[in-house]
């Protein structure tokens, strides 16, 4: 299993909310919808830490045609444990479904205090955020008032050159846009220079302009490339359409909806430094091999491409809704679940494994789909079979600058989908 490396960002007047649009579901019929088959129903109740569910019956897993196992709580928290590949200051892992469920956490989620990790604690998920944003922009897509197959510039002519004129919203979502890297961004690949720049204050204008510069590095849909751009910009055309800040849509089309109580878009809400209540500590080592807590951030060179604060509870809910078809009708929820076609690859010649707003990843014979996230002291991921046999969420707090997360998530996930 190779999970990838992610992205690592405009403060709006507040705006009275619109009307719902008609065929939206209302919020009492979405959370019933949650609350339903195979929801997460009990995200909020107190979850003993450590603790399997007993399982129950469900539908065969899409990914390996054969029912899972109870979660199997020695190897999650072998799994979990280790932090020390990367190195970590805390973790947290929920695993729940039709098969079972476990909760468990390790470390700590303060350095400075040694407070313990809390149920509900808060962190940066990074681009975690995309799958909230494709959530949003495919509603937007099914209430007609976005058309995924139109030319970006269809919605933003004077932001995104004339040369780039075949690149269609669709494509800025799956990430086949082939635009070119950025230029001129600061580096960031130390403690030091983290502490120099988070209080930076950036606009998705200018963020857009840094990759735009150059050619485009492929033709459209012909390739694919993770970018974070792709999404900056895809926030943008929802607030052309919608006349309002795409954080506030995904607040009252996502957050409120789903009683995601723990989760916020600080976009929407004037870039706040601080991550307001309980909240795992972002840290990172500097030079001289002390820890520098840099949870305090200025989330604007991020914007849509990952600056949500969230909970794994929150997480949770979020995922049971999505893949229950509470949140989008069938015809939209398929374009998640769909990779471009055969000959579309990575740049490194490896299979795509980018849809609208998700990612996939096979473990142990069994397939699942979710969103991986990255930031400075964060990483966070939220994956789930398609029959939601298993879903998982767990997020960690690495310590060294740049460290690649992966071995933690790919521990996780093995345990998580292992055969006993």
């Amino acid at each position: 299993m190779t999970l990838p490396p992610l992205s690592r960002s405009r403060t709006h007047p507040a705006v009275r909310p619109t009307r719902r649009p008609a065929g939206r579901p209302s919020r009492r019929n979405l959370l019933a919808g949650v609350a339903s088959g195979t929801a997460l129903a009990t995200v909020g109740a107190p979850v003993p830490v450590a603790a399997a569910d007993t399982p129950q019956a469900g539908p065969r897993d899409a990914g390996g045609g054969r029912r899972l196992p109870p979660p199997d709580a020695r190897a999650l928290r072998a799994a979990l444990d280790d932090l020390a590949h990367p190195r970590a200051s805390g973790a947290q892992l929920r695993v729940s479904g039709s098969a079972g469920r476990w909760y468990g956490t390790s470390g700590v989620s303060d350095p400075s205090t040694g407070r313990p990790v809390g149920l509900d604690d808060k962190v940066r998920a990074g681009s975690v955020t995309k799958a909230f944003v494709a959530t949003a922009a495919l509603q937007l897509a099914d209430e007609g008032r976005l058309r995924l197959a139109a030319p970006v510039r269809h919605y933003l002519p004077d932001l995104l050159p004339e040369r780039f004129g075949a690149v269609t919203v669709a494509q800025l979502l799956d990430h086949t846009s082939g635009l070119p890297d950025h230029v001129g961004l600061p580096d960031m690949s130390t403690a030091e220079a983290v502490l120099r720049h988070r209080f930076d204050r950036w606009t998705p204008q200018r963020i857009v302009a840094s990759a735009t510069g150059g050619e485009l590095k492929f033709r459209p849909g012909t390739r694919q490339e993770y970018r974070g751009v792709n999404y900056v910009l895809a926030a943008l055309v929802m607030e052309q359409v919608t006349g309002r800040p795409y954080g506030i849509e995904l607040r009252d089309r996502l957050l409120r909806p789903l009683r995601l109580g723990h989760t916020s878009v600080p976009s929407a809400e004037g870039y706040p430094r601080r991550i307001r209540g309980p909240h795992m500590h972002g840290c990172l080592e500097t030079e001289d091999g002390t820890l520098a807590d840099v949870t305090e951030f200025d989330m604007s060179a991020s914007y849509a491409d990952g600056e949500i604060v969230t909970s794994t509870g929150d997480l949770h809910r979020f995922l049971s809704a999505l893949f229950s078809g509470a949140l989008l009708p069938q015809r939209q929820l398929r374009r998640m679940f769909t990779l471009p076609p055969k000959q579309v690859r990575m740049l490194d010649g490896s299979p795509a494994r980018y849809s609208t707003g998700l990612q996939t990843v096979t473990v142990e014979g069994v397939e699942l789909w979710g969103k991986t996230g990255e930031h400075d002291g964060y990483a966070t991921g939220m994956f789930a079979t398609r029959d939601q046999q298993r879903r998982l969420v767990w997020t960690f707090t690495p310590v060294e600058p740049g460290a690649d997360p992966s071995p933690m998530s790919r521990r996780i996930a093995e345990a998580a989908t292992a055969r006993r």
